[in-house]
């Protein structure tokens, strides 16, 4: 791999952080010059050094995601009390005990080929015919069928359904743009919000009601959560597993290309669990996350403050280890930071994984490299992705 290549998948990274918001392109500019630890005027705390992201993350009695600063206070503020409470008590930990088996290796292997497996079929004809395909397209419909699969969603729906649920998505989680310095939502806000909430869920009642036991609304119905909690929880769930998945997944797919890595990977397929792992580390598709500091602590020397705000660069933290390479050894030092740690850790991370190589699987079945034709970044988005990114068999 060149250090051409290498810049070269840098600019585009780069650009779409630019493009998806120049503030957080700007913190992240900055955070590569604080230190492991700082405080950032108007921000809090950032913190850029994955050992200690981790540490953060597995404090839960000192570091909460209820109150300023915590991605839970976003949530309480759209759905009530009853969100607090799942993520900040024992609620959240019964829901994740109760919904393990869904998220396993095997469960994920089977979900995705079950709900996407026909439409990876398709595209793979239609690059084997020559066809350009919009990669980035794909991946929002496929992420889009996949979710409605596990929630339990009527099945059936065209891509165009698809396409408008993450639209939604999308139009709800750029609300959450610009809570870099709040988490606190103005009125006007949280009514556009609930608005969203009710199109994205149109679906849920009924689902409640009728989803089997193998879905999550199922298993939301067996625990007695009620509609409002668990249309909290669709919500959730549609905004992690289809804006991350799809960014993940789409600039994984760049990344590969960009360095030139992707002959290795053909040569060699036993790597794809490396590309996988090095394509979530290097994209990081949440490249921040939030806490709030819930009783004084000390970090690394620097004394936290109670009521203090302190924010995880993950996109440094997992960043430092180096360039994207499908040969890179395991770092246990960021080990998997870009789903988090802790018992808030990404309940999906298999399906996510899952979903990269198989992207990946069909863009080489074909046993040549794929090349870009051209690419687009989504501009104004809460996660940095790429609107377009058409390629076609070399």
């Amino acid at each position: 791999m060149t250090s051409t290549k290498i810049g070269s998948a840098a600019r585009h990274e780069a650009r779409l952080l630019w493009a998806a918001d120049p503030g957080l392109f700007a913190l992240l500019e900055a955070g590569r010059h604080t230190g492991p630890i700082a405080r950032v005027p108007r921000l809090g705390w950032v913190v850029t050094d994955p050992v200690l992201a981790r540490r953060v993350l597995n404090d839960h009695a000192g570091f909460g995601m209820n109150g300023e600063g915590g991605v839970g206070h976003l949530w309480t503020q759209l759905f009530g009390d009853g969100m607090a409470r799942f993520f900040g008590g024992p609620g959240h930990a019964e829901v994740r005990t109760r919904a393990r088996d869904l998220f396993t290796e095997g469960a994920a292997r089977t979900l995705v080929e079950r709900s996407q497996g026909p439409s990876h079929a398709a595209l793979a004809r239609r690059l084997a015919a020559g066809e350009t395909v919009d990669v980035a397209d794909a991946a929002r419909v496929l992420v889009g069928r996949m979710v409605a699969d596990l929630l339990g969603l009527p099945a059936g729906r065209d891509d165009a359904a698809h396409r408008d649920v993450f639209a939604a998505g999308e139009r709800l989680a750029r609300l959450a743009m610009g809570t870099a310095a709040s988490t606190e939502l103005d009125p006007a806000v949280i009514d556009r919000a609930r608005a969203i909430v009710d199109e994205i869920t149109a679906g849920v009642p009924h689902a409640y009601r009728t989803a089997g036991p193998d879905t999550l609304l199922g298993r939301c119905r067996e625990m007695g959560l009620g509609v409002p909690l668990s249309r909290g929880l669709a919500t959730l769930l549609v905004i992690a597993g289809t804006e991350t998945g799809a960014s993940g997944t789409v600039r994984t797919v760049a990344l590969l290309h960009d360095t030139g890595e992707q002959r290795a990977l053909l040569d060699d397929p036993s790597l794809m669990d490396n590309a996988v792992r090095e394509g979530l580390r290097v994209s990081t598709p949440a490249p921040v996350i939030g806490r709030h500091v819930s009783r004084d602590a000390t970090v690394a020397g620097r004394r936290l403050r109670a009521g203090d705000r302190i924010l995880l660069l993950t996109y440094l933290a997992t960043g430092g280890a180096g360039p994207f390479d499908v040969r890179r050894a395991y770092v246990p030092e960021t080990r998997q930071l870009w789903f988090g740690a802790g018992r808030h850790l990404c309940l999906g991370a298999a399906v996510a994984r899952t979903q990269v190589a198989r992207m990946l699987t069909t863009l080489h079945s074909g046993g040549r490299p794929y090349r870009i034709v051209s690419r687009r970044a989504a501009r104004r988005v809460l996660v940095p992705a790429y609107a377009e990114l058409r390629v076609r068999l070399a």
